[in-house]
């Protein structure tokens, strides 16, 4: 576990931010009758899970949790796969999610499967957003924006009732 003295949020701000975010894409898409929540494998998936939990208990919107299965290393040598179909995707908003924007490669490679379908929207969330972009990929929902140099690292740890995150 990182040094504490590093923590940049603490697992009541990130629910807080979580909430936030919530509202913010029930407010952005209110009209909506379902969503689906793609989470990039590991930490994205769980801030989708959180997400949902919460959109749930604000509102009657069909939450629908897609995993999103990446090689973040080397995303082109292997496929990217969901484990769950997107149903109608002409009326259907995607929200891919993932915990942490760094350069933005492995967004760029995750929507792949979505680029085949007629989705009528796609929309990105992540709970740290540290801006350095080398792709073209923008944070429509964000918890925190950090600014960092390239040699710091963000660290997401979702242990169980002791969220946060860290700088390293």
């Amino acid at each position: 576990m990182p040094d504490k003295n590093n923590r940049i949020l603490a697992h009541q701000q990130i629910e807080s931010k979580i909430k936030r975010m919530a509202y913010q894409i029930l407010e952005d898409n209110f009209r909506e009758q379902k969503i689906y929540l793609a989470g990039i494998k590991g930490g994205g998936y769980k801030l989708a899970e959180l997400l949902q939990l919460e959109l749930n208990h604000i509102s009657s919107m069909d939450t629908i949790l897609v995993e999103v299965a990446i090689d973040k290393e080397k995303p082109l040598s292997s496929p990217v796969t969901l484990n769950a179909e997107i149903e109608s995707p002409e009326t259907s908003v995607v929200v891919l999610v993932d915990d942490v924007l760094n350069s933005g490669k492995t967004m760029i490679y995750a929507l792949k499967p979505f680029l085949a379908l007629p989705l009528k929207k796609i929309e990105t969330a992540f709970l740290v957003n540290r801006s350095h972009r080398l792709f073209p990929i923008s944070a429509k929902y964000t918890g925190i924006e950090l600014s960092t140099t390239l040699q710091e690292h963000i660290n997401v740890s979702w242990a169980q009732n002791n969220f946060s995150v860290f700088l390293v």
